[in-house]
Formats: C-alpha cells, sequence, structure tokens
C-alpha cells in the first residue's frame, strides 16, 4: 500500500495493515475501553459531513479544547479531510488567552471537553460574535455535543447520497504542502502567534523517526497536551506504526497507568524525567543498612554508564547485570515492565539521567525543534552511533541546519518549516528570512562527528555591567541536577554578577528535614529555616565550583510558591516564563542586588 502523503490517509493505512488492533485505549467509569479502526473512520466521517452541512471552506479554522482521547483524534482527521483547519488549545489556559486566540483566528466552530470548559468559553462567549456552533464532548444538558455533530453528519450523509464521493473529492483536491493544523505558541517571550503547519511538515518528521521504535512494540502511552505539536507529531507516528495509544487519566496517574497498560514507549518531558528520577532517589533515601548500600551502589553505577556499550569494561558490564537484578528491575517493573524507551523534547535533558535511564533499561532518547518546524529540526535514533551524551542527535534528514557564525543561532530551511503566523506577515519575516531560513532563537553547535548541542536561547542571554554575557539556562540546567531543586532562574542583567531564585522540591526537602531534625513543615517555614538556606548554599556551591567565575551564583533567594501553568510561571510544556517569573519577583530581585 502506498505510504500517505496527507495526515488523514493514516486512517486508511492503518485499516489496511491491522484493522483486528484497537487503535485507542481510554478510561471510562474506572474501566479501559478499547476503540478500533472501522469506528474512527466512521466518525470522522460523519464530522466531515457535518462541516460540509454547516459549509465549512478550505482553509477555515476550526478550534478544539480537549485532553487527550480518542475523540481528539476523531475531530482532527474529521477536520482536515475537509480542507479546514485544527485549531487545537491548550484546556488550562486563561479565559483571557482563549479571547485572543479564538478572536485572532476568527474560530465560528469550537468543540471543548468538558463542562469546565464549555464555562469558560461561555464566560466570554459575548466577546466573540463569530463563534456561531459550540459543542461539548462531554454531554451536557441543553448543550451541544459531539453526538450531536455526529447527528448532524448522518442526517447530511442521508440527504445526500453521494456524500461519500463529494468528500473523496475534498480529499483528492487537498495536496501534501495544504495547511493541515495550527498551532499557537506557547507564548515564553511575547503574545502566542498562530504557526500554519502543512501536511509535509509532519509526515517529514514521522519518515525521520519510524525506524527507531522496536518492531514487535505494539503500545505507547499518551499523556502530554494533544495541542501540543511535540506529541501530536508522536501520535501520528504510532498511528503509523500501528501501535495502540493508550490515553492516560493526568499526569499524577502516568505510573498507575503505565502498570495498566505496560506501554513499550512514550513521548515526554525532561521535567517529568527528572520526577521519577527523584522519586526513585527518594525511595532510596528512605532504605537503611545493606539495602541502602546496594541501592546507592547501582545508582552510583548507572551514573557511569556509557551509551557506546564498547567502551565498558567486562567487569563494568558483570556489575551491572548484579545490578539489573537487585534495583534497576524494579524500576522498570514500576513503569509497566514493558516500557523500553522514553523520547523527551521540549529543552535538554541533563547528560546524567540520559546515561542512567538508559542504564536502567528506559532508554532515553532526544529530540530538538519548535512548533514551527513540525517540531523536529534535529532528533536522535536508535543506530549504534545514533546517540551521545549531551547532544539532541542530528539534523533532520531533508532539511538544512546551519549555525550562525557571529551569534551561534542555529537556524533551518525545508519542508518541516511552517508556512508563516496566521495573519502576521512582518512577524513572519522576522522568523524566516528571504532565503528562506527559520530562525530558532537557540544557540549550538555541530560536534565533528554530526551531533547537534543546544547551549541556550540568544534571547535569554544577558550582560552584566561588567560586560560579560551569561547563558542563564547553562547555570539552572547545572543546578537543576540536585533533587533540591525543582526550578531556578537565574538574573544578572546590567548588574555586577549572578543570582538566582531557587523553587526547592518541597517533597524531597520535607523527607530532608524530618531526618535532620528541622522543625518546618510548611514551605514557608522551609524556606525561611537557616539549617535549609545553608543547605541550598551547599548546593549552590557545589555546581558553582563547576562553573566559570563570571557564570556563578553569587546570591541566591528560595521561593515558597512551586511554579507551574497555573501561576503563569511555566508554559504548558514546562519550560520558564522569564518576564513573568522576573514580575512576580521584582522586590526580591532588587533585594538581591543591593
Amino acid at each position: 500500500m502506498q505510504e500517505p502523503t496527507r495526515l488523514f490517509d493514516l486512517l486508511e493505512w492503518r485499516k489496511a495493515l491491522h484493522p483486528e488492533r484497537p487503535v485507542f485505549k481510554f478510561k471510562e467509569d474506572g474501566q479501559w475501553k478499547s476503540h478500533y479502526i472501522d469506528e474512527y473512520i466512521e466518525k470522522a466521517n460523519l464530522i466531515s459531513y457535518a462541516l460540509m452541512h454547516l459549509g465549512v471552506k478550505k482553509g477555515e479554522n476550526i478550534g478544539l479544547i480537549s485532553a487527550g482521547r480518542p475523540e481528539w483524534n476523531y475531530v482532527d482527521f474529521g477536520v482536515q479531510q475537509t480542507g479546514a483547519v485544527l485549531l487545537p488549545i491548550y484546556p488550562t489556559i486563561s479565559e483571557e488567552d482563549y479571547l485572543y486566540i479564538l478572536r485572532d483566528a476568527q474560530v465560528r466552530l469550537l468543540v471543548v471537553e468538558t463542562p469546565a470548559l464549555y464555562k469558560k468559553i461561555s464566560n466570554i462567549r459575548e466577546q466573540l460574535p463569530q463563534l456561531e456552533n459550540l459543542c461539548t464532548i462531554v454531554p451536557m444538558e441543553e448543550v451541544k455535543s459531539l453526538d450531536d455533530i455526529y447527528a448532524v453528519g448522518r442526517r447530511y450523509q442521508a440527504e445526500h447520497p453521494d456524500a461519500p464521493q463529494r468528500l473523496q473529492q475534498m480529499k483528492d483536491a487537498l495536496t501534501i504542502d495544504d495547511v493541515c493544523t495550527m498551532i499557537y505558541t506557547s507564548g515564553t517571550t511575547g503574545t502566542p502567534k498562530g504557526a500554519m503547519l502543512t501536511h509535509r511538515g509532519l509526515i517529514m518528521n514521522v519518515q525521520e523517526i519510524k525506524e527507531s521504535p522496536g518492531k514487535t512494540w505494539t503500545k505507547a502511552l499518551s499523556w502530554l497536551p494533544m495541542c501540543h505539536i511535540y506529541e501530536r507529531m508522536m501520535g501520528y507516528l504510532y498511528q503509523w506504526l500501528c501501535f495502540e495509544i493508550a490515553y492516560a487519566e493526568s499526569i499524577a496517574k502516568v505510573a498507575d497507568n503505565c502498570k495498566e497498560i505496560s506501554p513499550n514507549m512514550m513521548a515526554c518531558v525532561p521535567r517529568f524525567i527528572e520526577k521519577v528520577y527523584d522519586k526513585i532517589y527518594r525511595k532510596g533515601e528512605k532504605m537503611t543498612g545493606m539495602q541502602k548500600k546496594i541501592f546507592d551502589w547501582a545508582i552510583d553505577l548507572a551514573f557511569r554508564y556509557d551509551l557506546d556499550e564498547s567502551k565498558l569494561s567486562l567487569w563494568y558490564k558483570m556489575q551491572k547485570a548484579v545490578a539489573d537484578k537487585l534495583v534497576y528491575k524494579s524500576i522498570r517493573e514500576s513503569m509497566g515492565g514493558e516500557l523500553y524507551m522514553l523520547v523527551s523534547g521540549g529543552a535538554t535533558i541533563q547528560p546524567r539521567l540520559t546515561r542512567f535511564f538508559s542504564c536502567v533499561g528506559l532508554d532515553l532518547y532526544e529530540g530538538y525543534g519548535l512548533t514551527e518546524c513540525s517540531p523536529l529540526i534535529a532528533v536522535t535514533n536508535s543506530n549504534k552511533k545514533g546517540r551521545k551524551i549531551g547532544s539532541v542527535g542530528f539534523a533532520m534528514r531533508e532539511i538544512e541546519v546551519r549555525i550562525d557564525e557571529h551569534t551561534g543561532e542555529i537556524q533551518c530551511r525545508g519542508g518541516n518549516v511552517m508556512k508563516g503566523y496566521f495573519n502576521q506577515p512582518e512577524l513572519t519575516a522576522q522568523a524566516i528570512d528571504a532565503e528562506g531560513w527559520f530562525h530558532t532563537g537557540d544557540t549550538g553547535y555541530f560536534d565533528p562527528d554530526g551531533y547537534l548541542f543546544i547551549t541556550g536561547r540568544t534571547k535569554s542571554m544577558f550582560k552584566t555591567s561588567m560586560g560579560k554575557y551569561i547563558n542563564p539556562e547553562v547555570i539552572e540546567e547545572k543546578m537543576k541536577q540536585s533533587p533540591f531543586v525543582m526550578d531556578m532562574m537565574v538574573v544578572g542583567a546590567e548588574q555586577k554578577f549572578a543570582a538566582a531564585f531557587i523553587a526547592p522540591d518541597f517533597d524531597m526537602l520535607r523527607d530532608w528535614c524530618r531526618r535532620h531534625g528541622v522543625q518546618a513543615s510548611t514551605p514557608q517555614d522551609m524556606i525561611a529555616d537557616k539549617t535549609v538556606v545553608a543547605r541550598y548554599q551547599k548546593v549552590v556551591d557545589k555546581y558553582n565550583a563547576e562553573l566559570g567565575v563570571t557564570e556563578q551564583v553569587k546570591r541566591f533567594a528560595l521561593v515558597a510558591d512551586t511554579w507551574s501553568e497555573a501561576n503563569k510561571m511555566l508554559t504548558p510544556t514546562q519550560k520558564l516564563i522569564r518576564r513573568n517569573v522576573e514580575a512576580a519577583y521584582k522586590e526580591q530581585i532588587d533585594a538581591l542586588f543591593k
């Protein structure tokens, strides 16, 4: 069968290859329910027919606000088949952000998942005169639901016997270079912008990585937001490979769902990997006697692992085999026992964690890119030399990637790059130059073997009053290796030195306080305790020793807040929104430099 050239071709691809396998699994009333390809095709087509009835035109933006679930995909392909453009939006943003995006994208048909989301949109609907149709996935009394959309599609099909032919004509008219989705950037540096992505860009991404998963694997767990292009692309990869995709109940339930589903791979972000490691670390901290000695020995052994096993001595391999039976196996079992690959994106992974998880048997793979690149620019792979510690892998084969010789900025050109920002020609021209090069805003370098390394964001860098440039992300990533540090932000623009705010991992810190007799239980009490502050000074001193003099953190302040999406300190993909952190702690910043 011919490989898909448009994303919705995956429907027939899957039906031809493995019609017997479940496509999706989703928990309903406490039980996992399987969804199969025939239902997928039927409901996607019904949505297409309903859109045809409503007169939706090619290129029109259709909104979707939902967590990952089978219906997300039904809407996705139902929209795409008509030539309309799916606009997925995060379920966790504010009413103000929804208002901006829905206005900017001129959305007149919107699907939301839950009653809570329906209420959010209802609160601003008077300010959205163009929004004609609003329905929910989870049924509500006296509110249109997705079931009503299916019913409209069935009526259209009944009234137009040639409906399948009409839909096929619409599909046949669509090409690989048509826009299939628009993703609003997460907005770490300003107002969100709608990046218009094509079938070509996403299919190029899938083609680049489809050889890396094991040939016998059949199951994946999905828990990242489906509206993020990274998880979206991974979803298309799973469908291409005929995997069964199980949607996690929530991020808090990922470990439980892993045990229930036993997936072979899943996508994640560095913050998740750090939390998994911290949980393992805390478990070890509670051990005593010989059990703790064995645990600590196995953890230290994992940190000395090399991805190139030819560099490992026979003695190391023998120790690893023992550690696997005594420690590593139980770690794998806590993640379902059949999880072999974690694919991370959104930021670089601490090298020590790549060593650790790969040694344990949960191989860590990295990708690098941006929403505007569908999203990949570079990625590691499962070939013998496909990974290197600290690197995000090789540039994608069908694109060009270069490093600006003056600024060190990573730039790329090719079919993965967006068509532009919706209704923003000036911003598009700033991002994509006259020669077609997309300017990422990230800095990095290629080593002699062709591996790409990321060194930071050009917009995050600042200059001290002494004229020295500092890349805060390098410092932050280094100090976040400590299990005591959940988040950190380095400041110091136009100041004599670098300083930092540290958001502790309070679960870790609370355990430490109990073991060391510190009588503090609330975050406020803990960060005010002199013994706790002294412990964090040791953390800062340890990692300062690995930094240049101008990069060293001279002063720091602990904060009682946990940075999150809810308080707008982090994006939905867990990246720092620096301008918001700076605004929230303006007085404290001033105090650090007095």
